[in-house]
């Protein structure tokens, strides 16, 4: 089965806090995710991180990260492009990009941190958290896009029907991602927004 998930913020204060999300403190906001996660992914499935593992100025959350089960792919965040020791990533997912088209039972999906407007397919993205500001208000006439963001999804990963029907609830789109299978398209989203990191070719002898 394929999950989605994104803004983990593992390891930051500074997201617990100003998110206001409801744990005491970091160490019990990190324990619960990795529970919430391994409780519903089994080694088998595949999850879909789209962004934002950790924070920009700490080191990758390699303790956190090793106990998460399941295929797992970063599509890089804002917070994950400035994480040190980038090669690092391919420890824990096995693929990092910016940008991933995939296909999910009938519905074909575009994978970004960032929300971009999609004619077709749907738009799974992160970043803007469960905050009902701006970017809440211009998302809510997009009925393409899916927030697959912690904050809005029970703080755990969701697979694709769980994803729209929290997105419908959150927007209040009865709608939303109801055209996910049509007229659905492959490429043209043009470069990724910085180089990638390149996977360590550890069978390599010099």
């Amino acid at each position: 089965m394929i999950f989605y998930t994104a803004d983990l913020h593992f390891g930051s204060d500074r997201t617990l806090r100003r998110d206001a999300r409801p744990f005491a403190d970091v160490r019990e906001m990190d324990e619960r995710l990795i529970e919430n996660w391994n409780a519903t992914v089994s080694p088998e499935d595949t999850v879909y991180v789209v962004g934002d593992i950790g924070a920009h100025d700490a080191p990758i959350p390699a303790r956190q990260l090793r106990r998460l089960v399941g295929h797992k792919h970063l599509v890089r965040g804002n917070h994950d492009m400035g994480l040190p020791g980038q090669e690092a990533l391919f420890e824990f997912f096995e693929t990092v990009t910016d940008l991933l088209e995939i296909d999910d039972g009938d519905a074909h999906v575009l994978l970004c941190h960032y929300p971009v407007v999609r004619l077709s397919g749907l738009m799974v993205h992160g970043h803007l958290h469960a905050v009902r500001g701006e970017g809440y208000r211009a998302l809510c006439g997009l009925p393409r896009a899916l927030n697959a963001g912690v904050d809005v999804n029970g703080y755990r990963p969701v697979g694709l029907s769980e994803l729209i029907e929290h997105n419908r609830r959150f927007y209040g789109d009865p709608l939303r991602g109801a055209h996910g299978s049509q007229g659905a398209r492959r490429g043209g989203w043009g470069p990724c927004f910085l180089p990638l990191p390149q996977r360590p070719n550890s069978g390599e002898r010099t």
